[in-house]
């Protein structure tokens, strides 16, 4: 990059508030946490009361997500080093998502929609998470069933690593609501097909 090209980029910076890598379109970073977990400094630095997460997510005009993974777990490593490093897939997430992070096997307390405290691991016990990363989306605040576990509150459940394009759909789907009106599959389907008829690129 010439030294002019980069005081371009720093002068954008300044004045839209974006990152270098977003406005060159290259890969972002993410952090590597003292547990071992990747994250973005914009995932919810949550108390981990899961109704009082759900009801912030709602009145920030978002929807809420979580996302569990374990250190050293390579798919969940490639979740933000790959899908969440795209900047177009990385704002898309942070606009319209409250992301809380868990670690399956950590020991933090969490309040369960239905008031039970327990770990971390237990809790993924309770919901059953087998493997990482399993991303959990929830339904809004008021369509909460009183007295049920998270595990009865999801609108939708991402069961492993999904590639750029099929995560990105999976976003869109809940943000839309679409799975008021089909199964993932089908939407995935009708997307795939409406690309290749555009000519547009399924990387994602």
């Amino acid at each position: 990059m010439t030294q002019i090209a980069r005081m371009f980029l720093l002068l954008v910076v300044a004045v839209f508030g974006v990152s270098p890598g977003a406005v060159a379109g290259e890969k972002l970073t993410p952090i590597l946490d003292e547990g071992g977990l990747y994250r973005w400094p914009w995932f919810h630095g949550s108390f981990l009361d899961l109704k009082e997460d759900l009801t912030e997510a709602q009145a920030a005009g978002k929807r809420m997500m979580i996302l569990w993974e374990q250190r050293g777990c390579p798919y969940c490593k490639d979740t933000h080093v790959i899908n969440l490093a795209i900047p177009e897939i990385n704002a898309y997430v942070k606009k319209n998502f409250l992301v809380v992070q868990l670690n399956m096997w950590g020991d933090r307390e969490v309040t369960d929609f239905d008031g039970e405290v327990l770990s971390e691991k237990k809790l993924a016990r309770k919901w059953g998470v087998v493997f990482t990363p399993t991303a959990h989306y929830f339904v809004e605040a008021n369509e909460l069933k009183e007295g049920k576990s998270g595990k009865e509150q999801l609108a939708a459940v991402m069961p492993g690593y999904f590639r750029p394009f099929h995560f990105i759909r999976m976003h869109e789907y809940v943000k839309d609501r679409v799975y008021d009106k089909m199964h993932f599959q089908r939407f995935i389907a009708e997307k795939v097909q409406e690309y290749k008829k555009a000519g547009k690129s399924l990387d994602h």
